[in-house]
């Protein structure tokens, strides 16, 4: 199938001529592989990961990791990971041929012919997005992050392909420069630790917490692994003499077969724990722990009364992870008791139980090796699939508030309550009544009016604790309220809500997105812009289907004009490689439409002057005040050849301002029959969170206000101030938006300013 050097009649190398130390189970698989090997997609498990193997050395042949070593150690590394863990033998061959797409020139249709169709669709599932250029590093990061969500959502084995690539990449960090070692230690412990976590996969978690631990807080590393050395032998005294008192009363209670052992805390545990409580290392009590494995449920109750007969048990400290497991499949008794005049944690556990612990989705498959596994409706994988959900129904181009949702999902704690047939619903800390119903069904939160909570009526923005039963009050005339936004924890709910908003409102944000195009690309030659191949890939970039999508997304502020604009210059860019980037507006119009003519705005401007009493003079609103239909204004002279300047007649200007150069002058009353709209400026200082920006600006877009310019400055452990440049009719409208904004729970206070 690929010549080369050195071969035997069956087209693999013998084990000692790859010229690098191999594991003695890939010895074994090399040394009895059939002369069928090297036929298409080989059946034999042992000929699979031979084959898979020896494409993956003859690809990345000539390649060098960045410590000098041959580039084929990583993937042999990656592989013996998910061995260890036991995942079977597809998966074990795509960690092989993990970085063959995106590194050599083999295809992923070539791969599936080679492999079939399960270990090719694992290696594109952790294959990043190739021949796309993404303007920054966040953007990239959080495209290859849906990719590779959408990709686990139909096989949940491309994520241990994943966690074993970057467990052993985090090993072997040294190499790189330190800005790099930083930038992956940080999104490992915010991204690929708790995805560890999520899928049960303790081994990998805790080793992935303390190496970016090591390489992001190096003092506080080296200090608490001192303390551990320094301790250790005092530690493993009191343990041992623990141990021993333990399996003495273990064995009297009838208990004989059982394992009982100490364990030490991972180093980022511990210093996780000293922040969290605000103690020094020597008031942390559990920097070890005893484990019990006995041989069945029964027998872990019975443990955990022997436990608490020996030693006195810490009142609050017990938990039962076997009669309400973990979301990630976690079973285990917890408890902590005082033992040799310390506390000490205990867990009490099976062996299926450990294994789950250790090795998480992997311990425990639900299909056979020749199925087509997916997240399907697995209750441990519901997190997993409300973030595809989410991420379809969005479509959301917001880089940045997309890794932080994925950050606070992957990260926050549960809450468990029940519903009212008594099945447990987890839900993320914090949530309410109204993240409850969209964990139910999308049409029991669209159509929620109110709840009981523990069979008393509470309002919807309660939160739930631990154990609480809720049960959901509904009417057909019910529907979501912006006001919802303020206070539900889940990204589900909070997107179900704009998507609602979006679809009732759909023919609005369309016809604003296309104003707010309008305004900047003239209204010549538009349709056919948005017609345009061009306009087509700027939609597929901001993950929508159609312009008519991407019209309404910027109509309801999940995108911004800027984004359009910038995409769209890039698109005609690489449709027309020989031509300059277009860096104007205009230029854009002109590049998708030849045969359009640009129009300016300002050709489009109304006949009648909505400022009566000037005769045809020229004039400007004062920026210093931005006066609007409504308030009493008057007209002054400007020094020079600059014409009337229109103020309120309460500005602060007026004063210094001779009356023999103002000018009595009123609104026109028939304004409104032409639409005309001002701008306005406000300033708007708020509780610093991710998407408070965008919640402002759907409530604009619900009362059809345009905003022309958005700022946010931000500084840290301080509220932020967003300026706003908005387009409107009159002080009436002016007075209901700011009485709008006033009322969001996040808006700490707001104030009309001078046009900037």
């Amino acid at each position: 199938m690929f010549a080369g050097p050195q071969l035997r009649s069956d087209g693999i190398k013998l084990p000692e001529d790859y010229g690098i130390e191999l594991p003695e189970w890939l010895i074994n698989c090399l040394e009895v592989v059939p002369p069928a090997v090297g036929e298409c997609c080989p059946t034999d498990s042992k000929a699979l990961l031979a084959c898979s193997f020896d494409l993956a050395f003859r690809l990345h042949k000539g390649q060098f990791r960045a410590s000098g070593d041959p580039y084929i150690v990583h993937p042999l590394a990656v592989a013996n990971l998910l061995r260890e863990i036991g995942a079977s033998p597809k998966v074990i061959a795509a960690g092989f041929l993990h970085d063959v797409v995106e590194d050599t020139s083999i295809t992923l249709e070539l791969l599936e012919g080679y492999f079939g169709n399960e270990v090719s669709g694992l290696v594109e599932g952790v294959t990043k997005l190739g021949g796309i250029h993404f303007p920054n590093r966040t953007e990239a990061q959080a495209e290859n992050l849906r990719k590779m969500f959408l990709a686990m959502a139909r096989d949940i084995r491309v994520v241990l392909v994943k966690l074993a690539d970057r467990l052993h990449n985090m090993r072997t960090l040294d190499s790189l420069q330190a800005d790099k070692q930083q930038r992956i230690a940080q999104e490992t412990r915010e991204i690929y630790a708790p995805l560890a976590n999520r899928l049960g996969i303790g081994r990998f978690k805790w080793e992935l917490e303390d190496l970016a631990f090591k390489l992001l807080e190096p003092d506080q590393y080296r200090e608490i692994q001192q303390e551990v050395v320094t301790k250790r032998s005092e530690r493993e005294k009191r343990l041992a003499q623990t141990v021993e008192l333990l399996r003495e009363r273990l064995q009297n209670s009838g208990l004989k077969k059982f394992e009982i052992s100490g364990r030490p805390k991972h180093l980022f545990g511990i210093w996780s724990k000293m922040q969290r409580q605000d103690k020094a290392f020597h008031e942390i009590y559990d920097v070890a722990a005893l484990r019990i494995i006995v041989p069945n449920l029964e027998s872990c109750y019975r443990a955990l009364a022997v436990v608490h007969d020996t030693f006195r048990p810490i009142p609050g400290r017990f938990k039962d992870y076997i009669g309400l497991p973990k979301p990630n499949g976690y079973q285990s008794l917890h408890t902590a008791v005082i033992g040799r005049h310390r506390p000490i944690e205990v867990q009490i556990r099976t062996p299926e139980m450990h294994q789950v612990a250790e090795f998480g989705i992997a311990a425990h498959w639900k299909y056979k090796e020749g199925g087509s596994p997916a997240v399907g409706n697995t209750e441990k994988f519901s997190w997993l699939r409300q973030l595809v959900d989410w991420q379809q129904e969005e479509n959301s181009s917001d880089h940045n508030d997309y890794l932080s949702s994925i950050k606070e999902d992957l990260f926050d704690e549960e809450v468990f309550v029940f519903t009212p047939k008594g099945d447990v619903v987890g839900l993320r800390k914090g949530s309410t009544a109204i993240d409850f119903a969209y964990r139910i069904h999308s049409e029991v939160g669209n159509h929620c009016y109110g709840t009981r909570i523990n069979d008393k009526l509470c309002p919807l923005a309660t939160k739930l604790n631990n154990g609480d039963f809720v049960e959901i009050i509904t009417t057909n005339t019910a529907h979501p309220s912006l006001d919802w936004l303020n206070f539900v924890a889940t990204p589900t709910a909070r997107n179900r809500i704009r998507q609602w908003y979006k679809v009732s409102h759909r023919d609005e944000t369309i016809q604003r997105g296309k104003e707010l195009l309008e305004r900047d690309l003239g209204r010549k030659g538009l349709d056919s812009l948005l017609t345009s191949e061009a306009m087509k890939k700027v939609a597929e970039r901001c993950n929508l289907k159609t312009t008519e999508d991407l019209l309404a997304a910027l109509g309801f502020g999940a995108i911004t004009l800027h984004q359009v604009l910038n995409r769209l210059r890039e698109e005609i860019r690489l449709q027309n490689m020989n031509t300059h980037i277009p860096e104007t507006n205009n230029e854009i119009a002109k590049q998708v439409s030849t045969n359009a003519e640009y129009a300016s705005p300002k050709e489009s401007s109304v006949k009648t002057s909505p400022i009566l009493g000037l005769e045809g003079l020229d004039y400007r609103l004062g920026g210093c005040c931005s006066p609007l239909p409504g308030e009493e204004i008057i007209g002054t002279v400007a020094l020079g050849n600059h014409g009337i300047t229109i103020h309120r007649q309460n500005c602060a200007n007026i004063s210094n301002i001779p009356s023999v150069r103002q000018l009595p002058v009123k609104w026109n009353e028939e304004l409104s029959s032409h639409d005309t709209k001002f701008s306005t400026q406000l300033k708007i200082e708020v509780i610093d969170r991710v998407g408070v920006l965008k919640d402002i600006l759907m409530r604009l877009s619900d009362s059809s206000i345009n905003v022309s310019d958005a700022r946010v400055q931000t500084s840290y452990g301080k509220p932020a101030c967003i300026d706003l440049r908005i387009e409107l009719k009159s002080s009436a409208q002016l007075a209901m938006t700011i009485n709008k904004i006033r009322a969001m729970a996040d808006v700490i206070d707001i104030a009309r300013t001078g046009l900037s």
